[in-house]
């Protein structure tokens, strides 16, 4: 089989959030900090990215799907992680 007989649906890689980045919202009554993303490679060579965090309260809280602001140091983090994450992909070393 070869690359162009493939069909690759996604690719979505998870990214710890620094903490000097991190920031709070709200869903349901409930304040969260955003502490990971989830950037997807869309089919179209650009990224979208969800955030998703703890509840600042304790807990283990719903599994809630948050946008990213549009923060100039957030969209570097974003670009930097697909970056490295392409570099990993790229030295994969097989099934182990």
């Amino acid at each position: 089989m070869t690359g162009a007989d493939v069909v690759v649906s996604a690719l979505a890689i998870n990214v710890t959030i620094p903490a000097d980045l991190r920031w709070t919202d709200e869903r349901r009554g409930e304040a969260f900090e955003l502490q990971t993303l989830n950037v997807r490679l869309l089919p179209d060579g650009t990224l979208a990215a969800k955030a998703y965090g703890r509840p600042v309260a304790g807990g283990r809280g719903a599994y809630v799907s948050f946008r990213v602001p549009d923060r100039p140091e957030l969209a570097a983090l974003v670009a930097a992680a697909a970056d490295r994450a392409a570099e990993r992909w790229a030295a994969h070393g097989g099934l182990g």
